[in-house]
């Protein structure tokens, strides 16, 4: 069954205050290896997060960085219309496009907000997956606008799994969530397919070295 139209945006306002609630009962904790927290902004950076850790995701951003903005890339799918008007409803703006088949247009778009002075924030293996598989654009997006990527993770205490395709994480009301922050990631610049997938696996393996439950 399609939910469209205003049955949809009513979905999105009821999911968004029960969200609010649900993040409330949860207990964080944050391993800032960045050391960016709290502190002044000097540089933008290329957010990178696992697509099955998504769904808190803009509440920790508002906990953690309130001082940093910028647009999240959603896929342009029908899914990806509700979860774009939830995650504006957060403060933020939205670029739509595939993480994986990014477009020229989409990247111009991530590349502007970043010389802006705002941050963007990509699932690398969304939409579609496969689950930790990092798809090529994020890498075209970094060497493009110049900035780093930061890997972020999010790891529960305690949580349900849904069947889907990177069996998405649901945290258990009440349960101690971490945050994962590593040191920014500088992708070179690459000249042949062999150095590309060099830089592809060395990102992937930036992200995957955050990761404990799979």
């Amino acid at each position: 069954m399609k939910i469209e139209g205003r049955l949809a945006r009513w979905l999105v306002a009821f999911g968004f205050r029960l969200l609010q609630l649900w993040a409330r009962t949860l207990r964080y904790e944050i391993d800032d290896r960045a050391g960016i927290v709290g502190k002044p902004i000097t540089e933008n950076y290329v957010g990178a997060l696992w697509h099955n850790r998504l769904l808190i995701f803009p509440l920790v951003l508002r906990r953690f960085f309130p001082q940093r903005h910028g647009a999240a890339l959603i896929s342009a799918s029908r899914d990806g219309d509700l979860l774009a008007d939830a995650v504006q409803r957060f403060g933020y703006d939205v670029i739509r496009g595939s993480s994986s088949r990014m477009g020229a247009t989409a990247i111009l778009q991530l590349t502007q907000v970043l010389a802006s002075g705002r941050d963007v924030v990509i699932t690398p293996d969304g939409p579609r997956g496969p689950a930790y598989e990092l798809g090529p654009g994020i890498i075209f997006l970094a060497q493009k606008s110049g900035a780093p990527v930061l890997p972020i993770n999010l790891e529960y205490s305690r949580c349900w799994r849904l069947g889907s395709w990177d069996r998405f994480i649901l945290p258990r009301p009440f349960a101690k969530v971490r945050v994962l922050i590593s040191e920014p990631h500088y992708l070179k610049p690459t000249g042949t397919p062999e150095e590309f997938e060099a830089e592809r696996r060395a990102l992937q393996h930036a992200m995957m070295a955050l990761v404990e439950m799979r």
